[in-house]
């Protein structure tokens, strides 16, 4: 062989190797990466039913804003209001007995169209849940439980809201979301009972 062929040969097989590299996978979801980082948090005043009673939950979350679109953090949130517990389900003998309701957990949104003006997002908590009753004027039975108070139980709620951005760092979202219990074992209540459809106000502050 000679040395013209072999520099031939060699340049064929180098433009086939880059012919292959520039080749790639073709694939079905694609990924640019991270393009955007940044992150939220979120105080929300939720108007539910709990037992047929109304309950104002207030409730916080935040977390990692990724590509202005998706939320990934934690999020929890408690009863403020009183909640009467039935005669028939009290667990001692209390003047005023009263439900207390949280719940916590992963906190995932995803925002479509973050940066305009109105836009629409959707939302899922997912994590644990528990009730527990007290006496409402008498604190120190704080400590008087038994195996069902406070009661455990696993829980998701998914929602969905309309925003809008106010400011560079504030947003407003009113919206709405279905609470759904499972294995509740509390005296008298249901998975029903602690499930059910929340009207929600939102305001966001941070770095969108």
């Amino acid at each position: 062989m000679t040395i013209k062929s072999m520099l031939v040969a060699m340049a064929l097989l180098t433009l086939g190797n880059l012919s292959l590299q520039a080749q790639q996978n073709q694939t079905i979801f694609k990924s640019n990466g991270i393009r955007k980082s940044g992150g939220y948090g979120a105080i929300t005043n939720k108007f539910t039913r709990i037992n047929g009673q109304f309950a104002n939950i207030n409730e916080v979350y935040g977390g990692w804003y990724i590509n202005r679109s998706f939320l990934i953090g934690v999020a929890g949130g408690a009863t403020t209001n009183r909640i009467a517990v039935p005669d028939a389900n009290k667990i001692w003998d209390g003047e005023r007995m009263t439900y207390q309701y949280g719940q916590f957990g992963l906190m995932t949104e995803y925002v479509v169209g973050s940066t305009k003006k109105v836009h629409f997002t959707v939302n899922l908590i997912t994590g644990a849940g528990f009730i527990l009753q007290y006496d409402r004027g008498d604190y120190d039975h704080w400590e008087d439980y038994d195996s069902r108070n406070p009661n455990f139980f696993f829980l998701m709620e998914p929602g969905a809201q309309v925003e809008l951005n106010l400011t560079n760092w504030m947003r407003f979202s009113p919206g709405v979301s279905y609470r759904r219990a499972f294995g509740s074992n509390s005296k008298g209540l249901s998975d029903e009972d602690l499930s059910g459809i929340s009207a929600n106000i939102t305001l966001k502050f941070g770095r969108f």
